[in-house]
């Protein structure tokens, strides 16, 4: 990451007007906050993994004295409670739980902002209520399909980074590596905490070494921290053993009631995690989007031609 150029592409660094815990079952609080102007445009982040959280920089991507800016750590992520949860964590519920945001903002309409799986949700969101968004800003499109799956955690992405690779597949006797999401799964949710959070970093830091174009070492440090790691992993797994509880293609085959919603993809074209595949098939189902090709960029939010694109698009959105 060039923090100093990034320092420059993105807005000054805010603090939020308010933040709270939203009880929204009997097992799960989440958190959310509010910040920037609280009668500007509003717009949700919506955070990639699943299971990776919001963190202060994600304000910045936004003017704050024309949006009203609304983060939001999904169940079992970032400062939600408990932290890690698998239990009562679904795309369903996650789509529910912002809807009972949004109610409790009284916010009629609001712009989304998502990337990776933030596409995904945010996606699935809009497409289940898409009377209730302005627009839907998505970077590093991921669609959530099986193929998807195979490229980031069987083979594909493998050989591009065979030094993280075998560092990935270390923990998983030969025997068990035809099927590496679960044998994770297994790992991730054995009974001996030890097993739990090796697995979880070694998961974890498999997709923070491939998300730059050029390796960041501060995002791997990032992606290898124990309390990160441990929701980070095992929320995906939990999704993706799941099938992110879609069914096959449902993103693009409901993407007809989304095609009069304003929207802008950037994707990098260099992109590991999330191929521009999944870019291009979405903008064929939505032809009249407009599709950002970043030609030296990866799948992080951070890297500097992601993040000047970003930030054109809440420019550009801020004045529908």
């Amino acid at each position: 990451m060039n923090k100093e150029a990034l320092n420059n592409i993105l807005y000054p660094s805010i603090e939020p007007f308010h933040s709270g815990m939203l009880l929204v079952s009997n097992l799960h609080k989440i958190y959310y906050e509010q910040s920037g102007n609280p009668n500007g445009k509003p717009v949700l982040f919506i955070h990639g993994g699943p299971g990776g959280g919001t963190n202060p920089m994600h304000r910045r991507y936004f003017n704050p004295e024309i949006y009203h800016i609304i983060l939001v750590d999904q169940r079992g992520s970032g400062k939600s409670l408990p932290h890690a949860e698998i239990r009562e964590n679904t795309t369903q519920l996650l789509i529910q739980d912002f809807e009972q945001i949004r109610e409790l903002l009284n916010i009629k309409q609001w712009l989304l902002f998502g990337g990776s799986w933030g596409v995904t949700l945010g996606l699935a969101y809009a497409e289940a209520y898409p009377e209730c968004v302005s627009g839907l800003i998505l970077r590093g499109v991921f669609l959530g399909l099986q193929e998807d799956l195979h490229w980031m955690y069987q083979h594909g992405a493998s050989e591009i980074f065979p030094e993280a690779w075998s560092e990935y597949i270390a923990i998983i006797p030969e025997n068990e590596r035809e099927n590496m999401i679960g044998a994770y799964h297994k790992r991730l949710f054995s009974q001996d905490k030890d097993i739990q959070q090796q697995a979880a970093v070694a998961w974890s830091k498999w997709e923070g070494s491939i998300s730059s174009l050029f390796i960041d070492g501060a995002q791997i440090a990032k992606f290898s921290e124990a309390n990160f790691s441990l929701a980070f992993a095992s929320i995906e797994n939990h999704f993706f053993t799941n099938n992110l509880f879609l069914r096959h293609n449902q993103l693009l085959e409901e993407a007809y009631k989304i095609s009069n919603i304003p929207t802008t993809i950037v994707h990098g074209r260099y992109d590991i995690c999330c191929p521009i595949r999944g870019a291009w098939q979405l903008k064929q189902a939505l032809p009249n989007v407009s599709l950002i090709v970043v030609p030296d960029a990866g799948h992080s939010l951070t890297e500097v031609g992601i993040a000047r694109e970003l930030v054109i698009a809440t420019d550009k959105f801020s004045l529908l």
